[in-house]
C-alpha cells in the first residue's frame, strides 16, 4: 500500500490527536486561554500526539509506519465518473442540491431544478455570492487522487 492509498489515514490520525488535545483542556467561557490538562491525564508530557494511555505508539511513531511508494495512475478515465447525477430521482442533479443546502437565502427552482436567487457565504473569505453560477462544487479528493488510493 502506498502513502496515497492511505491518504486518508494521516488525515484521520492528525484529527484524532488534535481532539485529543481539545478533550485534555478546558476553556474557561471569559478566557479563551486553555487551563492546565485535567488530573489523572497519562500523558505525562501534555503534548498532542504524546504517549496514549496504555501505551502502544504515539502519533509520530504510527505516522512513521505508513508505507510510501509511487503513485500508479494507469487505468484511470474521468469519463468512468458519473458527473453530477440526480441520485436520488428528485428532478436535481447534486449541484443543485448542494447548492441549495448550502444557501444562506434559498435559491427558487425553476424547470429542472434551475436555480436563480439565493445568497452563498464563502466559508474561506466571508464573501457573499449571489449568482450560483461563480460557484465552485468540486470533490473533497480529486477522482484522479482518489484513483491511485484504491
Amino acid at each position: 500500500m502506498t502513502l496515497r492509498r492511505l491518504g486518508f489515514l494521516p488525515a484521520v490520525l492528525l484529527t484524532a490527536a488534535a481532539l485529543t488535545a481539545c478533550s485534555a483542556q478546558s476553556v474557561e467561557a471569559d478566557d479563551p486561554k486553555p487551563t492546565t490538562p485535567a488530573s489523572g491525564s497519562t500523558n505525562p508530557s501534555g503534548a498532542p500526539g504524546g504517549a496514549p494511555e496504555g501505551g502502544g505508539l504515539t502519533l509520530a511513531d504510527a505516522i512513521k509506519k505508513i508505507p510510501v511508494a509511487e503513485e500508479q495512475r494507469a487505468g484511470y478515465e474521468r469519463d468512468s465518473f458519473k458527473h453530477w447525477v440526480d441520485e436520488d430521482g428528485d428532478g436535481c442533479p447534486t449541484r443543485q442540491e448542494v447548492l441549495i443546502a448550502e444557501a444562506v437565502t434559498a435559491p427558487q427552482q425553476g424547470d429542472r431544478c434551475t436555480l436563480s436567487g439565493g445568497s452563498w457565504l464563502s466559508y474561506y473569505d466571508e464573501v457573499e455570492v449571489t449568482d450560483a453560477k461563480r460557484l465552485d462544487i468540486d470533490h473533497m479528493v480529486p477522482l484522479a487522487e482518489a484513483w491511485d488510493s484504491k
